[in-house]
């Protein structure tokens, strides 16, 4: 059974937004972490965790009112690559949650967790999660994300967010998979335009198979360029109108896989006039991705405050 006593479903029940945090690798990283690695921001779950909580700390010292753990590119088959066997995989993955829990203890913040889940392609590190072109079954993927949700579902956290979803493939296995959890969840979907996530397949159709889903309350676009946001915001509307539409898209540059760097760049000014818009187009979840850090979420803040008085 559902449990409906999430704060994520709390706050969601308010007229205004909820509001997400940044991306967790960027703030770690501008924080000084290297994570250069296959393990990405999770390998700071052995290497450092206190840089964990500083970066959690900097959102909620922005106004997120939604953590996720760093558990994005965590998995049994990422740490099985560095030699760590899945009872110790198991045990880092759940630090994350007890580790956001701990932000919020010490700040004193009565905010939501997520336990964020990355697609199957985020532990190959080839960049194909942003293309959803595995080359495997329906059931490798079902192994890999059943694993992990069995974990997190019993883990205490708020909501599971199913994140950077690239492919039809993908949606399919986690609609069925999603339907066991107890804890309520969100999926969010990479997209390549305004109209097609990141396989081509139109976000309607995707976003079609969590129509009436038992344990889905939030439907999404994330890691997606954010001038395409208040269009796909409009799609998710009219395809789901029973989710609610979310909308935390990257900052807009471009990842260039080959030498792990950025280009271009955006103020958090822009992001904020963005969120406006993402909101004014249906979108009652917002927040950022990749290279949106704690001043973006801040600018997004003063926003929402200054439309919202409850």
């Amino acid at each position: 059974m559902l449990q409906v006593n999430s704060k994520f479903i709390q706050l969601l029940e308010r007229k205004q937004p909820l509001l997400l945090d940044g991306g967790l690798a960027t703030q770690l990283e501008a924080q000084g972490c290297d994570i250069g690695n296959e393990l990405w921001s999770a390998s700071m779950l052995q290497a450092n965790p206190e840089a964990i909580v500083a970066a959690h700390h900097a959102y909620l010292a922005a106004g997120a009112e939604c953590l996720a753990t760093v558990s994005y590119q965590a998995s049994r088959e990422g740490f099985a690559k560095q030699g760590i066997p899945y009872d110790e995989a198991d045990a880092l993955m759940l630090l994350s949650v007890a580790l956001a829990k701990r932000a919020c203890k010490e700040a004193g913040a009565d905010v939501a967790i997520a336990a964020s889940l990355g697609p199957y392609g985020a532990t190959l590190h080839d960049g194909s999660e942003y293309s959803g072109d595995y080359g495997v079954s329906s059931q490798v993927l079902r192994d890999f994300h059943s694993a992990r949700l069995q974990l997190f579902d019993d883990a205490g956290t708020d909501v599971i967010a199913l994140e950077t979803i690239p492919s039809l493939q993908e949606a399919e296995v986690l609609a069925e998979l999603l339907r066991d959890c107890k804890t309520p969840s969100w999926i969010a979907f990479s997209c390549r335009d305004q109209k097609h996530i990141n396989d081509g397949t139109p976000l309607a159709i995707v976003a079609r198979l969590f129509e009436n889903h038992p344990s889905v309350i939030a439907v999404g676009i994330n890691c997606t360029p954010p001038q395409y946001a208040a269009a796909l915001v409009g799609e998710l509307r009219a395809a789901v109108p029973d989710k609610f539409a979310m909308a935390y898209p990257n900052s807009g540059e471009t990842y260039n896989v080959s030498d792990n760097n950025w280009l271009g760049t955006v103020t958090p000014g822009d992001c904020a006039a963005a969120a406006g818009a993402w909101i004014e187009a249906g979108a009652k979840v917002v927040g950022g991705c990749c290279r949106m850090g704690p001043e973006h979420i801040s600018a997004m803040a003063s926003l929402i405050s200054a439309s919202y008085r409850e």
